[in-house]
């Protein structure tokens, strides 16, 4: 697109189906990386990942040439389809209907990128439930918590 400049970084947040615990540590590098390649692929640049057991979040520097609708749904379904063929959990694998995403500036991208790889640490303080909840308060996201992820208490 000749003559488009943008600067726009989107943090993304989805979770397991069942909120269950399904991604085992020693398989998420290899999640990561195939993630990393479907986001590549569509010509956006994927500048953070972490893969907890039961919910992921990416930070994207993306271009306008795709909705974020689309490039989540190429990612849900592709690692999907790629957890599932390489039988990285237990049964069948499914991340959950629905995402949350998040915008930032420039200036906060270092923010978001030490935020979302030190996630293990944030998750020993306070549940991804919280979590998740503190990030719709903040952007004053307004929703129904009936339609939020399906939480395990």
């Amino acid at each position: 697109m000749p003559n488009t400049y943008t600067q726009l970084y989107v943090q993304v947040v989805f979770a397991v189906k069942g909120r269950h615990s399904l991604i085992k540590p020693e398989f998420r590098e290899e999640i990561h990386k195939y993630i990393t390649g479907i986001v590549s692929n569509r010509n956006q640049k994927l500048l953070q990942i972490y893969a907890m057991p039961d919910h992921t979040h990416i930070l994207i520097g993306m271009k306008p040439d795709i909705s974020i609708s689309d490039l989540v749904r190429d990612i849900k379904a592709g690692s999907s389809k790629f957890i599932n063929d390489n039988n990285l959990v237990k049964g069948k694998f499914n991340w959950q209907s629905g995402f949350g995403a998040f915008t930032y500036s420039k200036s906060q991208v270092d923010s978001v990128v030490r935020y979302i790889a030190n996630q293990e640490d944030h998750h020993k303080k306070r549940t991804f439930k919280e979590e998740y909840i503190d990030l719709l308060n903040k952007f004053e996201v307004e929703y129904n918590e009936k339609y939020l992820f399906e939480w395990i208490e």
